[in-house]
């Protein structure tokens, strides 16, 4: 006998959305008020504020104010339904999810499970290197920054002091360029104080990035000021270099150049997270699904994807549309009028994607903006772009608790130059035991 999840039918057409990312969670909300029976299945019970999650990383804003409850954002909803579990695999020809926690029957399916990292077959990468597609990812980085200073008290031997201390960054992407904006403002302003015994002139950041431009897919000039501004904060962005290998403690790069680092991030790109049991044929490079301009998958009729996973392949896009919060964002929305329009035999609109822009932070008072309004184009980089960047990300996050905390955190860090969250709470990345190649210093 088959094993159901339990949830208790409503009798109107069941819409199952996998993934509670930008996307899935706009889809959800739009069918808020449609005669169906929405059920999310996610394997986290939260909503994750992905551009922020940097900020966690390097002790900016704790974990809770970027995530958010899904049956908190949904508690008002009468026709939502959550079920916390991994989906395992679909069965398109009896309409089964199957999950950990048993099978889920749709009528209508969307598969919104975004991305993830993308380490180009490099097992040893995977094994060594730190990753940012998660707030376990984040948390865990955060330990490691600060477990491996408190190793680095303990130790004599300058090589292996330095590897604690210097970090090496794989991506020049939005990402990469915050994360060393963040970790170089850490070095100047707040771990000189906490920990006075250490040089931190000798502390290397590291930003590798495979091209010749930070920031690609952004102008010139936002490529060429973050550029500028990392130089002038002290990180070293070698372009034009790729990473050979790393074995947890040496970086070897295509140049034959080396670096010697316990600490490399890898933010050199994401590929997508499809669920078994579709077609093979629908799955294209990259591992994103092909869709057409309704987000319905290809090969199927009630099968649908939006978000990372979804490849809409049109002339202005050839590789699909950017992996950005955007384009999920409006694909929800917009799913979420034509699977109404859908189940009344009314004719679907096309999707069509409306680029806002693009903006990163480099650090404070520092940021680069390519913004799209009213039919012009802005370019502000400096203050203003920094004020632009933190007003978006602050109206973004869900949650009017989670804005708050936010805020106060960033005006905090902002008048005391201070980053107050440097708490080491669960795992962090040892790959190699610190015992095994270290000496200590001599207890006095």
């Amino acid at each position: 006998m088959a094993n159901y999840a339990r949830i208790k039918s409503t009798g109107k057409p069941k819409v199952v959305v996998i993934g509670g990312g930008f996307g899935g969670l706009e889809l959800v909300k739009a069918l808020s008020t449609a005669q169906v029976q929405v059920i999310l299945i996610d394997k986290q019970n939260y909503h994750t504020f992905q551009p922020l999650m940097y900020q966690v990383a390097t002790s900016g804003v704790e974990a809770d104010s970027i995530i958010h409850p899904f049956r908190k954002v949904f508690e008002k909803q009468e026709n939502f339904f959550f079920r916390l579990a991994e989906v395992e695999r679909v069965d398109t020809e009896q309409q089964l999810v199957e999950t950990s926690i048993g099978l889920v029957r749709y009528d209508y399916l969307v598969i919104a499970t975004g991305a993830t990292t993308n380490y180009f077959g490099d097992a040893q990468m995977e094994q060594n290197a730190i990753s940012m597609k998660s707030v376990t990812d984040a948390i865990t980085l955060r330990n490691t920054i600060l477990c491996n200073f408190e190793n680095a008290l303990q130790l004599d031997d300058p090589e292996q002091l330095n590897s604690l201390m210097d970090y090496v960054i794989v991506g020049g992407g939005p990402t990469g360029v915050e994360l060393a904006g963040a970790l170089s403002e850490l070095k100047l302003h707040v771990f000189p104080k906490d920990y006075p015994e250490l040089d931190f002139q000798s502390m290397d950041i590291h930003l590798i990035q495979s091209g010749g431009e930070l920031l690609k897919g952004m102008s010139p000039e936002a490529s060429q000021k973050s550029l500028e501004f990392l130089e002038k904060m002290g990180v070293q962005v070698l372009l034009n270099r790729r990473v050979k290998s790393y074995d947890g403690h040496t970086v070897t790069l295509t140049s034959g150049e080396t670096l010697t680092t316990r600490n490399l991030i890898w933010a050199a790109g994401v590929t997508g997270n499809p669920v078994s049991g579709l077609k093979p044929e629908s799955l294209l490079r990259g591992n994103r699904l092909q869709v057409d301009e309704y987000n319905r998958v290809a090969g199927y009729d009630n099968v649908f994807a939006i978000g990372d996973i979804a490849a809409m392949v049109t002339p202005e896009n050839p590789h699909g549309h950017p992996m950005l919060a955007q384009p999920a964002i409006q694909q929800g929305k917009l799913l979420g009028k034509n699977l109404p329009r859908l189940m009344a035999g009314q004719p679907l609109e096309p999707f069509h994607y409306h680029d806002q822009g693009a903006m990163a932070t480099i650090g404070r008072n520092k940021a680069v903006a390519d913004l799209k309004l009213f039919g012009k184009e802005i370019k502000t980089q400096g203050f203003l772009a920094w004020l632009i960047w933190m007003f978006i990300h602050l109206i973004s996050i869900v949650g009017f608790r989670n804005r708050l905390m936010v805020m106060s955190n960033w005006f905090w860090n902002y008048f005391t130059y201070d980053s107050g969250n440097r708490l080491i709470i669960g795992n962090k990345q040892e790959n190699i035991p610190i015992k095994e190649t270290i000496t200590h210093k001599t207890v006095l």
